[in-house]
C-alpha cells in the first residue's frame, strides 16, 4: 500500500449532505414564499425540477460552459419553467436566500464524523471543491466539519475548477507535496476521479448508489467507513 500523507476530500455529496440540506431549505422557501399558490402545489415536483436543473447547471459549470454568475442567474428561472410555474413570479431574493439557508444547514453524510475522527490522527486532511468561497466556508462551519481540514481549495480561490489538473497542481504547491503523497476522495466521476487522474493522483470513488462509470478509479467505496479498510 502506498503511504499517503494528504487526503483530499470533495465536500458536497461526499461529506456534506447536499441533497438533504437542499431539500430542507427548499421546503422552507416553498412554504415561506407560498410557491404552491403559483399554480403547482406539489413540493415534490418542485424539488424534482430543482434537482434536474441544478445537476445540469453544475455539470455545465464543471465543464466550463457557464460561470458562477450565470449559474445563479439561470437556476430558478429554469426550475420555475420546468415546474410549470410563472417565471415572472420568482421572488426577488429567492436565489440569495436559497444560498444563505442551504449553506447554513448542518447535515453530513453517514459516518462522516466518525471516519474523519479516525483519519485525522493519521493524515493531513484537505478540501478541494468546485463550490464557491462563501457558501463552502459556511457549509464547513455550520456542519462543524471545518475543524478537520488544514487547507480549503475552491474553484474561486485557486482560479481553476475540477477536473482541470491545475486545481490539483495548485493544491500540491500549497501543500509542498507530490502527487504520490496524495489521495483524492469524491463522488463525481468527472471532477473528482478523472480530475485526480489528470494530475496523476490516486483516487477513491465514493459511490453509495453503485453508479456505473466508464473510468477505473484506484479504489471504490459505497460507505465512508470503508476508508478505514483502505487507509
Amino acid at each position: 500500500m502506498e503511504k499517503y500523507s494528504h487526503l483530499l476530500f470533495d465536500l458536497d455529496h461526499t461529506l456534506w449532505d447536499y441533497d438533504s440540506n437542499v431539500r430542507d431549505s427548499l421546503l422552507e422557501l416553498f412554504a415561506n414564499y407560498e410557491l404552491g399558490k403559483l399554480g403547482n402545489p406539489d413540493f415534490e415536483l418542485f424539488f424534482e425540477a430543482f434537482q434536474l436543473t441544478n445537476h445540469s447547471l453544475w455539470e455545465q459549470f464543471n465543464r466550463g460552459l457557464v460561470d458562477k454568475d450565470q449559474l445563479r442567474a439561470m437556476r430558478f428561472k429554469q426550475v420555475f419553467t420546468r415546474a410549470k410555474l410563472p417565471v415572472s413570479k420568482i421572488p426577488r431574493d429567492l436565489e440569495e436566500e436559497f444560498i444563505f439557508r442551504t449553506s447554513s444547514k448542518p447535515k453530513v453524510m453517514d459516518q462522516a464524523f466518525e471516519t474523519l475522527d479516525y483519519l485525522k490522527t493519521k493524515y493531513q486532511l484537505h478540501i478541494i471543491t468546485n463550490g464557491f468561497n462563501q457558501s463552502q466556508y459556511n457549509k464547513l462551519k455550520s456542519s462543524k466539519l471545518d475543524a478537520y481540514f488544514d487547507l480549503i481549495v475552491t474553484s474561486e480561490n485557486s482560479g481553476f475548477r475540477k477536473p482541470d489538473k491545475r486545481i490539483f497542481e495548485h493544491t500540491l504547491v500549497k501543500l509542498k507535496a507530490n502527487a504520490r503523497q496524495c489521495l483524492m476522495i469524491g463522488d463525481n466521476p468527472l471532477s473528482d476521479i478523472q480530475g485526480a487522474q489528470n494530475a496523476e493522483i490516486d483516487q477513491v470513488y465514493y459511490n453509495p448508489l453503485n453508479t456505473k462509470i466508464t473510468i477505473q478509479p484506484t479504489f471504490t467505496i459505497k460507505h465512508l467507513s470503508e476508508l478505514g479498510n483502505i487507509l
